[in-house]
């Protein structure tokens, strides 16, 4: 049994306080409200016309989805007992906001593009295609340091693929028939909400122990199971993301769904699903240490080990056999700033404003992202995470200081600490609660007396 400290229980306290009041829609109505407020503001104020045209419409279904909840609340003050108020009902409401605020948005967007706008998507959408198109003719999704010199200079930036070669398949749709449901925007969302539902049925299937004290510590874990659903999809960063680019979606549901196999005590799996993520982007490669480091201490490193390091070699062996120079130039150069031409993400986050406004300052950023990696190492070395819990809070704030401390980023990368940060919760075991824990311990004396 896990029992925590007494300030982990306070700030769990609070945090459940707010989280419940009236039944968890008190929170429901202010993440609706502030999203449709953010959709309405991204709709007048943006300057890229793919984030204009999603808030446009976002801005509606997040209006739609706050006079639902405020509904709700006026049902449950007359009957507190209504289904219509209860969790499930709140999963139908978070299910349709997704589907306003994100799937319509993506799908008008897609639809648009194919019939002539070229307004209407991210240049993550069109890197991602191409690169499809050159896997399927060239074997690789990488163009070479020569043929991407060989651009204009305008288009140079646009022949860098900064991914890892799985990203490609999301592309070959498009390489084969271009029309509205292949582009590459379509298959993101795809993929992003089958890794959510396995991760979901992987929680729900988490076995517990019977009595009153699971029962409750059950319903805990599916109120915060829901939260951490609607962090990944209905969150404006999420859904914004995935309607207009949509690239980093897939990669965070992978870590999310890595994550659920770890709650249920699934090593291989768990691998299985964040080498999956890696062989798409670099982001899940933190990700997938710790998780190596958490199936040490369960004896089951080699299990996670082979799954989460095994799948992005095997994505990058083919590439690295037709063409070494021109993954090299992809994954590694461009990244690191020595590419033909520089990343434009440019947030205004700490380690970009001290690269650009210190003497020396790229190197003072990198040695404070160094720095907090170094931190991390030595917390994983010293208390290596036991619980998918504490594996999911490493993450969070380990890649929260990462994008804090990166000369060159993107405010859209916050999704993934603030998604996993709110996964947290929702990956306590029932039997592993601090109830349970007070209960078996009450059991045990009872027993012994």
């Amino acid at each position: 049994m896990i029992v925590d400290d007494p300030t982990a229980h306070r700030r769990r306290w609070h945090w459940r306080t707010l989280d419940n009041a009236a039944g968890g829609l008190a929170l429901d109505l202010g993440l609706y409200a502030v999203s449709a407020t953010f959709a309405a503001i991204t709709a007048v104020t943006s300057t890229l016309l793919p984030h204009r045209a999603w808030g446009a419409v976002a801005a509606v279904g997040y209006l739609l989805a706050t006079l639902t909840v405020i509904a709700q609340l006026l049902l449950r003050r007359r009957s507190p007992t209504s289904r219509l108020t209860g969790l499930s009902a709140r999963w139908v409401v978070t299910g349709l906001a997704w589907t306003a605020t994100t799937l319509l948005p993506l799908a008008w967007q897609s639809i648009d593009r194919a019939g002539g706008r070229t307004d209407r998507a991210q240049e993550e959408v069109l890197v991602v295609e191409h690169a499809g198109s050159r896997l399927l003719e060239h074997g690789t999704p990488y163009l070479g340091p020569d043929a991407i010199a060989a651009l204009p200079p305008g288009e140079q930036l646009m022949g860098y693929t900064p991914y890892q070669p799985g990203m490609a398949m999301f592309g070959l749709p498009r390489a084969l028939l271009d029309t509205w449901w292949t582009d590459s925007r379509v298959w993101f969302a795809v993929g992003t909400a089958l890794a959510l539902a396995l991760a979901v049925a992987a929680l729900r299937r988490t076995p517990a122990t019977t009595g009153q004290a699971t029962t409750a510590a059950t319903h805990r874990r599916d109120d915060a199971l829901l939260r951490g659903v609607q962090a990944a999809t209905v969150l404006p960063i999420c859904a914004l993301t995935l309607a207009t680019g949509g690239d980093d979606l897939p990669v965070l549901a992978l870590c999310l769904l890595a994550l659920a196999f770890a709650a249920a005590d699934r090593p291989g799996r768990a691998g299985l699903a964040v080498g999956l993520a890696g062989a798409l982007k670099l982001f899940a490669w933190p990700v997938a240490l710790v998780l190596i480091v958490w199936g040490l201490t369960r004896r089951a490193g080699t299990r996670v080990a082979v799954g989460a390091i095994g799948l992005p070699i095997a994505a990058l062996l083919p590439a690295l056999l037709v063409d070494r120079d021109a993954l090299t130039e992809n994954v590694l150069r461009f990244p690191l700033g020595h590419g033909l031409v520089t990343s434009p993400a440019q947030s205004p986050f700490p380690g970009y404003l001290i690269a650009n406004a210190l003497p020396a300052g790229r190197l003072i950023a990198a040695a404070l992202l160094v720095a907090a990696g170094v931190a991390i190492a030595v917390r994983l070395a010293r208390r290596p995470p036991r619980t998918a819990v504490a594996t999911a809070l490493i993450c969070g704030y380990g890649l929260l200081a990462a994008i804090a401390l990166m000369p060159s980023t993107r405010f859209g990368y916050l999704l993934y600490p603030l998604a996993l940060l709110t996964w947290a919760p929702a990956l306590h075991r029932p039997v592993d609660t601090p109830t349970a824990a007070v209960a078996g311990e009450r059991s045990g004396r009872t027993t012994s007396a």
